[in-house]
């Protein structure tokens, strides 16, 4: 045994003995009980840092530990190349989308490599390649035919500067967290997925050997909520709409509502909007766009509001009440209008 241990020499040679002898190559035909392993794939932005072996090293350590408990183990790896960011950097080297995301892709797999980790290598995926996406676009159109895909107007999060759109994740303060600029709130067209059809679906986990933490965050991320539309009369001038639809969980409590809140992106807003309150609303909805959802829905964010100068008749009871917005009401969720029942619901106290 060698009195030093020298990893250039040492790994780099075994490395290549397991390469050449496709030891981590696997085969669907084998006897074994199949284990599958997958790893985020990285996104081909540049090198490879520690965070990538903070990432890949743990499901590594997991797919040899069940190799050696004689599972035949599929461990996949590619790279996540499609996206604005990889093209725009490519834009700033001068040099093709195509060969800096190559070329990203070249370092990386010598990098991951270097790691011997037991991944099949064979297996690789590039998602910017026509094998590959011809897949997603087949599936796509699938969910296209069966009425699952639509188009839709709807606030998004867009970064002028990378000029695409951010995830609320990627909003930090109100800035893109690539480079910094800040981030607008705007009204684009955009694809959807009718997940919801499937939500009572992916609420059922008898059967299923999750964690009970795994099923809470699948419950808390569908979010159903149970209850009904109610209609509240709306008579404005110069306005067509003669009724305003309420989602609530609470129908039993409609005779106390006290205030209406629309969400400041709503339809009705601009419709609605006395002259009077006109200044004040539009610098409300200017502030209500520098944030993301998750700010807007914060627990800790104290409540705010402007109240639009017009009012909603409950019908139950005939009383007028004030229609106001506020950036807690969210227009993607039920109908972007909430009625406020201080009586009953503490939240509703401002």
């Amino acid at each position: 045994m060698a009195a030093k241990y020298t990893p250039n020499e040492i790994e780099q040679k075994w490395q290549k003995k397991w390469s050449d002898t496709g030891l981590y190559r696997v085969t669907e035909d084998s006897p074994r009980p199949k284990y599958y392993a997958l790893t985020m794939f990285p996104y081909t932005s540049g090198d490879l840092h520690i965070g990538h072996w903070y990432n890949n090293v743990p499901p590594d350590v997991q797919a040899r530990f069940k190799r050696m408990q004689g599972y035949n183990v599929l461990h996949p790896m590619g790279f996540d190349a499609f996206g604005l960011p990889a093209e725009n950097a490519a834009i700033k080297q001068g040099i093709h989308p195509f060969t800096w995301t190559m070329n990203n892709i070249e370092t990386m797999r010598r990098q991951l490599k270097s790691l011997g980790a037991v991944y099949d290598w064979d297996r690789e995926v590039i998602t910017c390649l026509p094998d590959y996406y011809k897949w997603t676009q087949w599936f796509f159109l699938k969910l296209y035919e069966h009425d699952l895909a639509y188009h839709q107007n709807a606030p998004v999060n867009w970064c002028p500067s990378c000029q695409t759109v951010l995830a609320n994740e990627q909003v930090v303060g109100g800035r893109c967290e690539r480079c910094e600029s800040v981030v607008a709130r705007e009204d684009r067209e955009q694809w959807f997925f009718r997940i919801t059809r499937y939500a009572d679906e992916l609420m059922q986990h008898e059967g299923i050997d999750w964690p009970e933490r795994i099923k809470i965050m699948q419950r808390n991320w569908v979010g159903r909520s149970t209850g009904t539309e109610i209609s509240f009369d709306l008579d404005h001038p110069g306005v067509e709409e003669k009724e305003l639809r309420v989602f609530t969980t609470r129908p039993d409590t409609t005779f106390g509502v006290t205030f209406m809140v629309l969400a400041p992106e709503h339809p009705l807003v601009t419709k609605l909007t006395t002259p009077e309150k006109k200044a004040e609303v539009e610098a409300y909805i200017a502030l209500s766009r520098e944030q993301t959802d998750i700010e807007r829905l914060s627990t800790e964010k104290e409540k705010d509001g402007v109240f639009t100068g017009a009012y909603v008749t409950n019908r139950l009871n005939g009383t007028k009440v004030q229609m106001w917005i506020a950036d807690y009401v969210l227009l993607g969720y039920g109908t972007g209008a909430v009625m406020g029942v201080p009586a009953h619901d503490e939240r509703d106290f401002a």
